[in-house]
């Protein structure tokens, strides 16, 4: 005789039994798409309710409260590869959770999303996360009123496009002339004598014309800078480096951005390049200049820089 045989127990018609006040009620409010505890002469907010005091066995007061439905998650285990009977035919979590206003939580299935069989469990699933039930379309008084539970949405990436044109002043129109000849020209102020660049037609300093071209080198100094990790799709990668840099000549810093090492090698102080796009791709653009890099010279002190910052 077989050792292993498989049993099935089996109802056809169903199982038909009775489920008391205090289930029924949370039953039927479930149909009615809402979550409910009961209150114990202690005050604690039972959830699922039960007709007695786990904690003391006593009677509970009959007092229904309406709870959540957002909940927190108290705990949870990941399943990587469902099988057949449960929920998902994809990995989920099964998780206990706390809806508000509850002292106790309830055990259900919770949807991170869609992931390949057998994958780790996703950096966004962790205890204390906050959660809200997904009620099914039709409702009959059972658990699974609730499909699942989803995250409260704390992000969105909504697809942003801006367009429009810009006209450019006389000094913008001759930055850009020489941005697309390969060259970098500033303005003097006849006030303060600092150079200006990108050039303008007014010291931002003095509000004073400036007329004085001076043409700039590519080449200048990391005064302070930022990594970052939302993507960029100027950035050659991610995590990548915005900066301001000191032309050398230059009396204020422009807005860059930083490659051509590691985001953790870039520094306060060093010194960096322009690196142009080819020749044949220059239009009268900023763009020309694809990011600066850092070049094989001694750091700037810092004595030297503290004023841009």
């Amino acid at each position: 005789m077989p050792s292993d045989v498989n049993h099935v127990v089996e109802f056809p018609g169903g199982y038909t039994r009775s489920v008391g006040p205090v289930i029924g009620r949370f039953l039927s409010e479930l149909r009615d798409g809402r979550l409910v505890g009961v209150r114990t002469s202690e005050g604690r907010v039972l959830v699922p309710p039960t007709e007695y005091d786990p904690d003391t066995g006593d009677d509970v007061t009959g007092e229904f409260v309406e709870v959540g439905p957002v909940g927190t998650v108290t705990t949870w285990s990941w399943v990587a590869h469902p099988a057949k009977e449960h929920p998902f035919d994809r990995p989920f979590a099964w998780a206990l959770i706390r809806p508000d206003g509850a002292d106790t939580a309830l055990v259900h299935a919770l949807d991170l999303g869609v992931f390949d069989a057998g994958a780790e469990p996703p950096k966004t699933l962790k205890t204390g996360m906050r959660v809200r039930p997904k009620w099914r379309a039709e409702r009959t008084g059972t658990i699974g009123d609730i499909e699942c539970f989803l995250p409260e949405v704390t992000m969105i990436n909504p697809q942003a496009k801006l367009e429009f044109r810009l006209s450019g002043g006389r000094a913008l129109r001759r930055y850009l002339e020489g941005i697309s000849q390969g060259r970098i020209f500033g303005n003097r102020c006849p006030v303060c004598e600092a150079v200006i660049v990108p050039m303008k037609e007014t010291c931002p300093r003095d509000g004073v014309p400036m007329t004085e071209e001076v043409e700039l080198p590519d080449v200048g100094t990391v005064t302070t800078f930022a990594v970052n990790n939302i993507p960029d799709p100027r950035a050659p990668a991610v995590p990548f480096v915005s900066g301001y840099v000191l032309l050398d000549g230059a009396g204020v810093t422009m807005l860059t951005l930083i490659a051509g090492v590691p985001a953790d090698q870039i520094r306060m102080g060093q010194r960096v390049r322009a690196a142009w796009k080819p020749r044949e791709e220059w239009d009268a653009s900023v763009g020309n200049i694809k990011w600066f890099e850092p070049i094989d010279e001694p750091d700037v002190p810092f004595d030297e820089i503290k004023d841009y910052l």
